[in-house]
């Protein structure tokens, strides 16, 4: 596959990835969490990147694909930290899935908790496919789609014999 062609694919592949999310959020009816809503912007600029390096001069290629690479590997890291957090391996940001106590907490304090609170929390899993979350799927594709970008990074390889013709 040509250079060309993995940096289409890698565009493609992150457009693909947000009409993904909002057919979860319009169609299916899934609201999003702070950190889904986190996951989307890397896939964005990964379309940009791949419009520009499409359309750019051949020297800017190599430099646009690593930075498509760079931003679908944060959204790899996002959704791995996402991940985590719904497998309460780790906390996750304090809007979206911070335990409250509410045995220590006037009534005033709790109320002004709820309301305050974000109705999605990250913590939750409210889908899977095969025991993998939408964070987790947005994991694994955001890394393929990384590896992508890699190869249209890497300088196009000779080999080292000819064949004979």
């Amino acid at each position: 596959m040509s250079v060309y062609g993995r940096i289409l694919l890698a565009g493609l592949g992150s457009a693909l990835m947000l009409l993904g999310a909002f057919g979860f959020q319009y169609i299916g009816e899934f609201d999003p969490c702070v950190m889904c809503l986190w996951q989307r912007w890397p896939h964005a600029v990964a379309i940009v990147v791949s419009v520009l390096a499409m359309t750019a001069l051949y020297r800017w290629r190599r430099p646009l694909s690593v930075l498509g690479m760079i931003a679908v590997s944060s959204g790899t890291a996002i959704a791995g930290w996402h991940v985590g957090v719904e497998q309460g391996l780790w906390d996750g940001p304090g809007s979206c899935s911070a335990a409250m106590d509410p045995a220590s907490m006037t009534t005033e304090d709790l109320l002004a908790s709820i309301e305050a609170a974000d109705l999605v929390r990250c913590d939750e899993v409210v889908w899977d496919l095969f025991g993998i979350s939408m964070a987790g799927w947005n994991a694994l594709i955001s890394t393929g789609l990384a590896l992508l970008w890699l190869f249209a990074a890497l300088p196009k390889t000779t080999t080292p014999f000819k064949v004979p013709s």
